[in-house]
């Protein structure tokens, strides 16, 4: 804990040496939050929080952790104060690092399955902080304490972790996903495809035809994944962005609405105050009261 205190000394997101991986502080008492992850993980070492996505309740806190697959939005609150500060490590995928431990674990993992019916790819997953997480989290921060060892030993580290994560109790789930694998490959493909062009106008049927799918099918399939519509992803996916960019100060929320797809700068404000619960300024002023920068 005391470790973790130490490399995030600034209320919000702390950046560390090291690529992919930043440690957040809030004392913020937080409820029904929108956020959208990036693939990867998420250990909570003091403080609790917990996902709601499509009915279903994600715990991450000292005793579990969150890994995500693709990313999804969903609804998030978290338990801090002033006196117990909440305390995270976010780890970012590196997408390279997880294809090279996914081809090695994934046939050896569907062949002890091979009696069984494979389990569903799943955006969202929540586990136990097993021994060998603490292990892995703890050897990391200390290394963070030090340029030489952090440099050394680092990114062995960062790598051992996506080892441990990958393996642990949703590794079917969380590998179904990042391996593309069965009726999810066309999906996750689909997904990325939104994240690249998600401010041009976007048809579902445009893209079920893409994915080489039925309207039908392709909502269903979608809808597994993901916990939303295409609709709503896409929506999610434009006003997150423009979250961000307005909380950087990267352009007026007029100039911004349209970057991210919005024709009318009075429809994209009503939909974010729908979605974030407040207008587009006041949600800059408040990520910057109380996280630090858009999450």
């Amino acid at each position: 804990m005391e470790l973790a205190a130490s490399l995030a000394p600034r209320h919000g997101y702390n950046a560390s040496s090291l690529p992919g991986l930043r440690i957040l502080r809030s004392q913020a008492m937080l409820e029904d939050v929108p956020v959208l992850y990036r693939p990867g993980a998420v250990f909570v070492l003091q403080g609790s929080k917990q996902g709601f996505l499509d009915g279903d309740v994600y715990r991450y806190d000292a005793d579990h952790y969150l890994a995500v697959s693709v990313p999804v939005p969903f609804r998030m609150a978290s338990q801090a104060d002033a006196s117990c500060p909440l305390l995270a490590v976010y780890l970012d995928f590196d997408l390279h690092v997880a294809a090279e431990i996914a081809a090695v674990m994934a046939p050896k993992m569907m062949a002890v399955d091979a009696s069984q019916t494979r389990e569903q790819a799943r955006s969202l997953v929540s586990s136990p902080m097993e021994p060998s997480i603490r292990d892995a989290l703890r050897r990391l921060l200390e290394a963070l304490q030090t340029p030489q060892e952090c440099t050394i030993l680092g990114p062995g580290l960062i790598r051992e972790l996506h080892f441990r994560v990958m393996t642990g109790p949703q590794a079917r789930p969380l590998l179904a996903a990042l391996q593309h694998e069965g009726a999810a490959n066309r999906i996750v493909k689909s997904l990325s495809e939104i994240r690249e062009r998600y401010h041009e106008k976007l048809t579902v049927p445009a893209l079920a035809q893409a994915a080489g799918m039925s309207v039908a099918s392709y909502h269903a399939g979608f809808k597994a994944l993901t916990g939303s519509s295409p609709i709503q992803y896409i929506k999610a996916m434009r006003l997150h962005e423009a979250r961000m960019m307005i909380a950087r100060r990267e352009a007026a929320i007029s100039t911004v609405a349209m970057q991210v797809g919005y024709a009318s700068p009075a429809q994209f404000s009503r939909d974010f105050k729908r979605h974030f619960h407040r207008n587009p300024s006041d949600e800059a002023l408040w990520l910057r009261e109380h996280i630090g920068e858009a999450s």
